[in-house]
């Protein structure tokens, strides 16, 4: 286990989650599987209770807590991505799998969690900062999924 884990709090899914940051994002995998040593309130003995999984290589833990408590966007996972094949593919990935989008960007998994997907064009275009960052900026606030080439054509004015 890392020294430094995130652990996402989960009704009962936290296995099929990890499952599918798994098969959906590069250096992502599952590993070990706890199961509960006796009955607790959010579910029975031999229960999954932990799961450990690495998400774009960063280690995480799935809890499966029961109900009380759910995601916000407070947190999220941002992923960097190279261009449109790659944005689209985490997008849909995530949002076709019973996800929803957000805006600029923002999209939830069926699990609750948020995700950035984010285009390495986009925060290129923000750090060259004045009118070119003013326009790269305005042109990603009318957008749901990041539009590289709108991104691009925005920079250059």
């Amino acid at each position: 286990m890392a020294k430094n884990t995130i652990c996402l709090w989960f009704d009962k899914d936290a296995e099929t989650a990890a499952g599918f940051y798994a098969e959906t994002f590069p250096e992502s995998a599952v590993g070990a599987i706890f199961r509960a040593p006796s009955d607790y309130p959010a579910g029975k003995e031999g229960d999954v209770l932990t799961v450990e999984f690495t998400v774009a290589g960063v280690a995480c833990i799935g809890l499966n807590g029961g109900p009380a408590f759910g995601h916000t966007e407070a947190f999220s996972f941002q992923i960097a991505t190279d261009d449109q094949q790659e944005t689209d593919r985490y997008w849909n990935a995530i949002v076709g799998n019973g996800g929803q989008e957000s805006a600029c960007g923002w999209c939830k998994d069926r699990w609750g969690i948020s995700w950035q997907i984010t285009p390495r064009v986009l925060n290129e275009a923000l750090a060259a900062g004045g009118n070119e960052a003013k326009r790269a900026f305005d042109a990603m606030m009318s957008m749901t999924k990041i539009d590289v080439a709108a991104i691009m054509a925005a920079r250059r004015g």
